[in-house]
């Protein structure tokens, strides 16, 4: 059937387009080399399958959770907080469905930046890869390890950003199999660091630390809702609702693991069950350690208004000291740093491998393509760093500010990026239908993924609009908000406006979307993956994926 439908594609292009002879030539090039070609040739595969399940760990716990998490309790309240979170999470297990059935299709590095110009518009994979770009440019993360070191040391920051800003470099530049394995450790100490917030915390609730047994307490008073720049049910909303965009920063490192594709062992089984699994790690420990963070401190804790940005911040570290716990804080503030250098590195992966994804469709110099003997696009990654420098601006104004900066800069690029892996997602779903495919020929698929990617979506959408709404209410306009949260919108408008007018792009038809030569790839380049389910796989309640045969067929 691919043979007859690649074909069929091709007649497809000669009469229906005036330009039919260069788009048919241009089809029949990349069936030729493979629409993976740069990918399979220039870069080198890695990765394993427990690096990206590691990957997810590392991407979905960051200095979101266990730095600003206390600045979010004080807008929202112990049950804002936590439907904040469990809103957002839904969200994004909902997206991670979405983007783990295209990645395992068609898993090209950079991922949705080619998913986009592949199912939808070149204009779109052009605007969202110079986005993605401009996003790994903002050193957030780098400017978080500095704030975190001032728990112990009042030394420079200009010190800590050059120290750290090496560090980066040394961890991306030798093989990705090295990154790999620095990645894998830092999720172990993340794991390590969920579980001692959890049970500390659950310690402390119920008076095992030389303190009354507190339970919901918290929750009674000061309330389950804090009441946020105006009073009333209104201002109890209006406090829930701008958690959001904090929410969103903390899940924004969970879309990374699908943008090393191409450099992946087995990429199609790995990136499938790495991204699907994300959900089910949300639910028990990211939820679980925001439900025990509730009931430890309560909103109006005055040490929550005074943020510094370090672990003394922290609302666990301020239950820990406040339960007479001295060594911990110490812990956290330490494995807290791991988590600003674990993102730090995953800026960098990512903006390089953007620009190679750019490259490769002539969107960016050639010179991104350029890669080591180990397989490493190293002038992207040389290029990302030197915007490094950046997190300088901590020296001359308050660190905490610049970082509140650059997470909501971030934050309102992770929504973009949510909503085109599920726009990437509807419009394959919409050609496997009208090029006479079913869902059951993808390599892998989730019942449910057309629902989960339309829900992603709309939600992301919402919360794109809505995360500056504060300036809009009287008296709370403040330019650097605004900026922060909407100059996303019309940077996109301006790059696809751009790269539309300049290339004279088109929006792909549903006939028009080449499928087969993605159908080609997957019949060359068969994965055979050992049968290693783990035993709560094998429930009768678990959905049973397709896995690709020795022989590469899709079924």
């Amino acid at each position: 059937m691919t043979s007859d439908v690649k074909l069929s594609y091709v007649a497809a292009e000669k009469a229906t387009s005036q330009e039919s002879d260069v788009e048919c030539t241009t089809i029949i090039e990349e069936t030729t080399e493979g629409v993976l070609h740069n990918d399979r040739t220039k870069l080198k595969q890695g990765l394993k399958s427990r690096h990206i399940k590691m990957l997810t760990i590392v991407g979905v716990f960051g200095t979101g959770l266990f730095l600003s998490s206390g600045g979010t309790l004080r807008r929202a309240g112990p049950v804002g907080l936590l439907l904040a979170y469990l809103l957002v999470g839904i969200v994004v297990g909902c997206n991670q469905i979405a983007i783990a059935e295209v990645a395992s299709f068609m898993p090209a590095t950079g991922a949705t930046i080619r998913h986009s110009e592949q199912f939808i518009d070149e204009a779109v994979g052009f605007t969202f890869g110079w986005i993605s770009t401009y996003s790994s440019l903002m050193p957030g993360e780098l400017s978080a390890a500095t704030v975190i070191m001032s728990y112990w040391t009042d030394l420079s920051p200009a010190i800590w950003i050059t120290v750290f800003g090496i560090l980066f470099v040394l961890t991306n530049i030798y093989t990705i199999k090295f990154y790999g394995e620095i990645e894998y450790f830092f999720g172990w100490l993340k794991i390590i660091l969920i579980f001692i917030l959890i049970i500390t915390g659950l310690v402390i609730d119920l008076g095992g630390a030389h303190k009354e047994r507190l339970g919901f307490h918290y929750w009674r008073d000061p309330g389950p809702f804090a009441d946020y720049l105006v009073g009333g049910n209104i201002g109890k909303f209006v406090g829930f609702w701008s958690a959001l965009s904090s929410v969103v920063y903390s899940y924004s490192g969970v879309q990374g693991i699908a943008v090393l594709a191409g450099e992946t062992k087995n990429s199609r089984h790995a990136i499938f069950y790495g991204a699907k699994d994300v959900f089910v790690r949300i639910i028990v420990l990211y939820l679980l350690s925001v439900f025990v963070l509730t009931l430890i401190v309560p909103y109006n804790d005055p040490l929550l208004a005074n943020s510094t940005g370090n672990a003394r911040s922290s609302p666990f570290v301020i239950a820990m000291e406040g339960a007479g716990i001295k060594v911990l804080p110490h812990i956290v503030n330490a494995l807290t740093l791991t988590s600003a250098w674990s993102a730090g590195n995953l800026a960098i992966i990512e903006g390089s491998r953007d620009l190679f994804c750019l490259a490769t469709k002539k969107q960016a110099p050639q010179i991104f393509l350029t890669t080591s003997k180990r397989g490493i696009p190293w002038v992207g990654i040389l290029f990302i760093a030197m915007f490094l420098p950046l997190a300088y601006m901590a020296c001359s104004e308050s660190s905490a500010t610049v970082f509140s900066w650059f997470q909501e800069l971030v934050s309102s690029n992770t929504l973009l990026r949510w909503i085109l892996i599920s726009a990437n997602h509807i419009h394959m779903d919409r050609a496997l239908k009208a090029q006479g495919y079913s869902r059951s020929d993808l390599p892998y698929s989730v019942s449910y993924a057309p629902f989960a990617a339309w829900f992603s979506g709309i939600m992301s959408v919402i919360f794109l609009l809505t995360g500056g709404f504060y300036n809009f209410l009287h008296g709370h306009f403040s330019i650097e908000s605004f900026f922060t949260r909407y100059f996303i919108i019309p940077l996109a408008i301006c790059l696809f406006t751009f790269w539309k007018l300049f290339k004279k792009t088109r929006y792909l038809r549903p006939t028009e979307v080449d499928l087969a030569s993605i159908f080609e790839d997957i019949k060359e380049n068969p994965e055979n993956v050992e049968k290693s389910d783990p035993l709560w796989r094998k429930l009768p309640f678990n959905h049973s994926s397709k896995k690709e045969n020795t022989t590469g067929d899709a079924h």
